[in-house]
């Protein structure tokens, strides 16, 4: 759950406990023509002048060369559910981890919830979502809201590269995403970055957070399930 989620709850009248330790074509067939030439005689009265009018014969055009193949391209990815809306869980989605990607401004929100009163009390975790986010619905949530944020797809339906060794603001998969290790970054006065042990966004999914003015460091282990950041501009593995 991001700063800026738990001010909203704030706002909302919510007390709220912040964590501070320290997001074929075939060618055509040929097709040829050819013409046979006639012959001609001319007799005369003692003798015979045979003349043969020569023979035209029309070669056949060569064969246009089949088209290149046009590559298909593949089939892109379904998503799961729409970045805009408020779904019932079992019903409209399934319970599961989803992943949203490509919210570079900022004003991606979600919310899971006990129940559809949408009371500040129905809130389960929520956050404002920079960058990419995961996020885990449990069975027992009743509702799932999304609001300006892309499209939602089922965790692990991408087929990314190798882990990278940078990153900008959002929540990556340590191992999936980006690789474990120790990063640097300049950062900036509003930098939070935190350790999560699962996509829940609960207090308790939590290992580590830290709010940086300046420069920041941070290790990020093989037993981490995510690393998020936001405002800390862009981190680079150092070791």
């Amino acid at each position: 759950m991001s700063t800026m989620s738990l001010a909203r709850l704030a706002a909302a009248g919510t007390v709220v406990a912040v964590l501070a330790i320290g997001t074929a074509a075939c060618g055509p067939s040929d097709d040829s023509a050819s013409s046979a030439g006639t012959s001609g005689t001319a007799a005369g009265t003692t003798g015979s002048t045979a003349g043969t009018a020569p023979s035209a014969s029309a070669s056949a055009p060569a064969s246009a060369s089949a088209p290149a193949q046009k590559k298909e391209d593949k089939p892109a990815v379904k998503a799961a559910f729409k970045g805009d809306g408020t779904f019932q869980v079992g019903s409209d989605i399934k319970p599961g981890t989803y992943k949203t990607s490509g919210n570079d401004d900022g004003m991606c929100y979600w919310e899971r919830d006990k129940d559809a009163k949408a009371d500040t009390d129905s809130i389960l975790a929520n956050d404002t979502v920079a960058g990419s986010s995961y996020v885990t619905i449990k069975p027992t949530d009743k509702i799932f809201t999304s609001t300006d944020c892309k499209d939602w797809f089922a965790a692990g339906a991408d087929k990314p590269g190798a882990p990278k060794t940078s990153m900008g603001d959002g929540m990556y998969k340590v191992g999936t995403d980006i690789a474990a290790g120790t990063y640097k970054t300049k950062g900036g006065e509003t930098c939070y970055w935190e350790r999560t042990k699962d996509a829940l966004h609960d207090v308790d999914s939590i290992l580590a957070n830290d709010n940086v003015t300046g420069q920041g460091v941070v290790t990020i282990t093989a037993k981490d399930a995510y690393f998020k950041t936001a405002g800390c501009g862009t981190w680079t593995k150092t070791g």
